[in-house]
């Protein structure tokens, strides 16, 4: 019976993996245009096979060894491989045109028989060696298995045809939110394989049916395009679809439904493959409950052919590719397909149980290795179904010896393990990892899986190490470092995986990756435990409320709260619920569930409920904004450590400064420090701070506040100040206020630091220039020139640099170094140059010159009327007086008939009567007065001028055209004497 064995359950799998390579199936409407004949040839130990395809059913017909296939049209169909190397019991085959139809003919070799039959769409003969008569009469069991000529193979099972009449099936499609679901309808229920091959989702079914796609909804983005394609014995869509969307797969009679999207599902059945343990070559089987046919779909982007494994529902799929040396079994929503490396893959069905193999067997560890690996783990944790997957239940037991027995057995046999040395496997230490990881004891397994790195770093490939060790780390909340595990190249394709991203990247607030994480976990979310399906269900929740998509945050809410956990688990939930319901708009609900949250147990629960509750309150007017600020501050020191207490700290923050409660609230912003830099939270509260900063001192918030404790407060937070055109405007505007009150020191201490520590180039030149203006005011020259001297450099606009060689003069001035200050005036003949000429010459005593040039600074004012700025009266004063001195009634009289009406609205109108009149006042004669008095309303007016000049925005420095550096260098080279 072995002969009739292998033709009833190898012949279609040899076929599929034949050594010729097959001829990909054409797009339905090229298959419809051709008239082609389609020859597959294959060849295996006891028999070779010849298959044709795609010229419908011939007339067959025997003449000894001689086999003739008569089709209804004409053809030219490559039977090169039959003519040129036929496979064995094959002599030679030819083409045979006429009367509009092809025949072809096939000649057997001498002492081979044949039998032909219908399979999978297609007629085809096999031919073997003929039985010996001999040995047939001495073993009647022999020649009873001995089939006769052209008797045909047994036909499968007969179902109901599933076509409906027309022969084409109209696809629905729905679109909801997040899914887009297509239905099939069938004429009864029908074999489907649903799987995923790189961005490609396949949906294969088992009768050659044409498939209407018109009805495919457009502009969804959980695919791009969709195309059915049609073969001699099935029917398939494929759609381009991103591979962080999730595929499921449902039968619901002869209606066969596919899901785009991270919609609940009813859990799969997991298909497991394994090696084949009925002897013979080595090889692989699986078993699929439903087969109903085995069929070869071509793929039309890589250019091969896909032996694919159709089942009835229920759905029954692999989710994760699963790798051999020749083979690959891709991940599926339903039924198998695999991934050929070689040219005589055989896949073959005996009922429920699928067979994949070669004639000579796969290249599989051999069983003796398998047995001695599953001898030496004996009683160990094992390795669950996919590298991240967590078996809670069976990795803790511990046996009738307790825990310490458990755990000092497998920790004897992980020490020695390891003290084989470099060479040494890894089975004892993986197991011990899988028991502490088992019995939460993270930080444990990832000290030994670390170790075991250190001792054996290629374990580091292994994809069950990098989940098991992420896995741990996330148990242990060290996420950045679970998150380089699970980031690993040989789990990026693993679904367990991609949920443990998405519960990592929800702890570190990063919605997006999150959510499209999720759903590309979506096929190994049913094998995980209620309490880590909770947990990923209640993580995609949360990263959906904070992207704004409350309705899919209720709907895996509902999916994390339906599974049956502790009730610390169902109170997050819970919490979560709460601040769904908040962003609905229902608050009162929302309030009562953060009351009854209050009171839980856990302070992780009791203290972010607290916080939200206060909020509300507040908005509310349930309480007043002192009663939440006493909330808030006992709550960050009740609760520390994570997203909450940045949010209370944030909260309080706010809270103070619209009560105008300044230094606390950027005591209590500060307070946070740079805990957590990796959460939102943090980020927006070193904004929330420098914004408050800025308000006070930018936007004119600290205006209220007396000077000096203006001052305090900048002090006290001076690190805030940003670098820039804001920071000089800001400490501008405080200095203004300073220099208002006669704050000199204050003020120059403020600008010193500005110059020293936060500021170079053009910026620093220009805070050091408003610094020395600062110290002439305060009468300290010196330091004037130290700033000026000390914020040199080669490149200055053209207007700043003027600016400073006047105040660099006007220092000199100060010094009594007359010569130096006229020699940097140089040229300038702006009106502060000559103001400063003018004050050189009184200094010098040239009494007729320092008239004429006071005289012509005031110019033809005495025409304007008005009362005179202290600027002018000064130099009102200094041109009576020096004319005075000089002698010059002629100028005395003309100053006196242009000014006298001036004198009653002055602020010193006797001292100019007495200056421009040469009348003498108490004890100090008319010079002597003179000269003190308009010393004194010289440097008043000079410093109301610096004083305006304050007020006045800082002049932009970049569209003033830079002096040449050769005369810039010139310019700012300090003068000589």
């Amino acid at each position: 019976m072995r002969l009739r064995r292998a033709l009833r359950g190898g012949v279609a799998a040899v076929c599929i993996g034949g050594i010729a390579a097959p001829t990909a199936v054409a797009p339905p409407a090229a298959a419809a245009a051709s008239a082609g004949l389609d020859v597959r040839v294959a060849q295996a130990r006891d028999f070779s096979r010849v298959e044709f395809r795609g010229a419908g059913r011939p007339a067959v017909k025997r003449d000894g060894q001689t086999l003739t296939f008569t089709f209804g049209r004409d053809g030219d169909p490559d039977i090169s491989r039959l003519r040129v190397s036929p496979p064995r019991w094959i002599k030679t085959a030819e083409a045979r045109h006429g009367g509009g139809r092809l025949q072809v003919v096939v000649t057997l070799a001498d002492g081979a028989d044949a039998v032909s039959g219908e399979a999978d769409g297609a007629t085809f003969f096999n031919a073997f060696q003929k039985a010996d008569p001999a040995a047939a009469a001495s073993d009647p069991a022999k020649a009873a298995a001995a089939p006769q000529s052209a008797a045909a193979v047994e036909p499968e099972p007969q179902r109901p045809n599933p076509i409906p009449a027309g022969g084409v099936v109209r696809m629905q499609a729905a679109v909801t939110k997040s899914d887009v679901i297509l239905s099939f309808p069938w004429a009864a229920p029908n074999g489907a394989a649903v799987f995923r091959r790189g961005d490609a989702v396949w949906v294969v079914f088992d009768a050659p049916a044409a498939i209407d796609v018109s009805r495919a909804p457009r502009g969804v983005r959980q695919f791009s395009s969709l195309r059915a394609v049609r073969g001699a014995d099935y029917a398939a869509v494929r759609i381009a679809a991103p591979r962080e969307v999730p595929v499921f797969a449902s039968a619901q009679g002869s209606v066969w439904s596919i899901t785009l999207g991270p919609a609940p599902q009813d859990g799969r059945t997991v298909l497991t493959v394994g090696r084949d343990d009925a002897g013979g070559p080595a090889a692989l089987q699986a078993a699929v409950a439903g087969v109903t046919r085995i069929v070869r779909v071509a793929d039309p982007v890589v250019g091969d052919d896909l032996p694919v494994v159709t089942a009835l529902g229920p759905p029954k799929g692999l989710p994760s590719r699963r790798e051999f040396v020749q083979v690959a079994f891709l991940p599926s929503a339903q039924g198998l397909a695999m991934e050929s490396y070689v040219d005589d893959l055989t896949v073959s069905h005996d009922g429920d149980l699928v067979h994949v193999g070669r004639p000579s067997g796969l290249a599989l560890s051999p069983a003796w290795a398998i047995q001695a690996k599953a001898g030496a783990e004996l009683g160990a944790p094992q390795a669950a179904a996919m590298p991240a997957l967590v078996d809670e239940a069976a990795w803790s037991k511990t046996g009738s010896g307790g825990f310490m027995s458990r755990y000092e057995a497998l920790l004897d046999a992980a020490g020695e393990e390891a003290g084989k040395g470099d060479k040494a496997p890894v089975g004892a230490r993986m197991a011990m990892a899988r028991f502490l990881v088992g019995s939460q004891l993270s930080f444990e397994a990832i000290g030994l899986l670390n170790d075991l790195a250190r001792a054996k770093p290629g374990v580091m490939d292994d994809p069950e190490f990098r989940g098991l060790r992420g896995v741990a780390r996330v148990m242990a909340r060290r996420y950045k470092e679970a998150q380089a595990d699970f980031s690993a190249p040989v789990l990026v394709d693993d679904p367990s995986s991609a949920l443990w991203r998405s519960y990592i990247a929800s702890q570190l607030a990063q919605w997006t990756e999150a959510r499209q994480q999720f759903g590309a976990g979506a096929d190994a979310f049913s094998q995980f435990s209620p309490l880590w399906r909770a947990r990923f269900a209640r993580a995609d929740a949360q990263a959906a409320l904070a992207l704004g998509d409350l309705d899919g945050a209720g709907s895996r809410l509902s999916l994390s709260l339906a599974e049956k956990t502790d009730a610390g688990e169902e109170l997050a939930s819970r919490l979560l619920q709460a601040r769904l319901a908040e962003a609905q708009g229902q608050k009162r609900r929302a309030l009562g569930i953060y009351l009854a949250l209050i009171r839980a147990p856990q302070e992780s629960l009791s203290a972010p409920a607290l916080l939200r509750a206060t909020q509300i309150k507040l908005e509310t007017g349930a309480i007043t904004p002192a009663q939440a600020a006493q909330v808030f501050d006992g709550l960050r020191y009740r609760w520390r450590g994570d997203s909450t207490e940045l949010e209370t700290i944030r909260t309080l923050g706010q809270l103070y400064l619209s009560q105008g409660r300044y230094r606390e609230a950027l005591e209590a912003l500060r307070s946070a420090g740079v805990r957590r830099t990796d959460l939102p939270e943090a980020l927006q509260l070193q904004t929330d701070l420098a914004a408050a900063f800025r308000g006070l001192f930018l936007d004119g918030l600290a205006d209220g506040l007396q000077p000096v404790q203006a001052l305090a407060l900048f002090y006290d937070f001076k690190e805030l100040t940003p670098i820039g055109a804001d920071g000089d405007l800001m400490v501008r505007k405080l200095v203004r206020r300073l220099v208002d009150v006669d704050l000199l020191d204050q003020a120059a201490e403020l600008l010193r630091y500005q110059v020293d520590n936060r500021l170079d180039g053009v910026p620093r030149a220009q805070v050091a220039t408003d610094l020395a203006v600062i110290y002439l005011m305060d009468k300290q020259p010196e330091k004037a020139l130290e700033a000026i001297n000390g914020s040199r450099t080669t490149v200055l606009p053209s207007a700043l640099n003027a600016e400073r060689r006047r105040i660099e003069a006007r220092s000199w001035t100060a010094l009594g170094r007359f010569d130096n200050a006229l020699e940097i005036l140089g040229k300038d003949a702006s009106p502060d140059a000559n103001d400063l000429r003018a004050e050189v010459t009184w200094k010098e005593k040239d009494w007729a010159g320092a008239g004429a040039a006071y005289e012509k600074a005031l110019g033809d004012r005495w025409k304007a009327g008005g009362v005179l700025s202290t600027d002018e009266e000064g130099r009102l004063l200094r041109a009576g007086v020096a004319y005075s001195l000089a002698g010059d009634a002629a100028a005395l009289a003309r100053m006196q008939q242009r000014y006298q009406g001036f004198y009653d609205q002055a602020r010193s109108p006797d001292a100019l009567r007495v200056a421009l009149t040469g009348e003498p006042s108490g004890r100090l004669s008319v010079a002597d007065f003179g000269r003190v008095t308009a010393d004194n309303e010289a440097f008043a007016g000079w410093m109301q001028k610096m004083k305006q000049r304050f007020r006045q925005p800082p002049a932009p420095a970049a569209p003033t055209k830079p002096t040449p550096p050769v005369k810039q260098a010139a310019a700012n080279a300090p003068a000589k004497g």
